[in-house]
């Protein structure tokens, strides 16, 4: 009898594609914080990935995109007159919830392989 990995880990290694897609344009977004009319982009995550749950019930398998993950324009709280927006704070706020929603996710599949190990070895 096999192990299939997608159901005993869930939607936690998905999401991990995703939060490390959204790694990638927010460090982008800091490293552009001085680029003259840079626009600071994002990824909706719960909208992605309600998406892919939703998909999930009609093609049997969630997979995410995250390659063409719909990213959007980040609205400026104080926008900048040389076009750029780009808030650093916000920006690394973003980028450090998004490293720990990260971490949560490494942590529940984590978990779940170690009770899989467990129960392959009859403990």
């Amino acid at each position: 009898m096999s192990i299939d990995f997608d159901k005993a880990i869930g939607v936690h290694g998905e999401a991990l594609r995703l939060r490390a897609e959204r790694t990638k344009i927010l460090a982008g977004n800091i490293a552009n914080e001085s680029t003259p009319g840079y626009q600071a982009r994002d990824i909706d995550f719960s909208a992605s990935l309600n998406q892919a749950i939703a998909q999930d019930a009609a093609d049997g398998g969630l997979l995410l995109d995250t390659d063409g993950a719909e990213t959007g324009y980040r609205v400026p709280y104080h926008p900048s007159l040389d076009g750029n927006t780009v808030e650093l704070g916000a920006e690394q706020a973003a980028f450090s919830q998004n490293t720990s929603d990260f971490q949560t996710s490494l942590t529940f599949i984590n978990m779940k392989l170690r009770g899989l190990a467990k129960a392959i070895a009859g403990q």
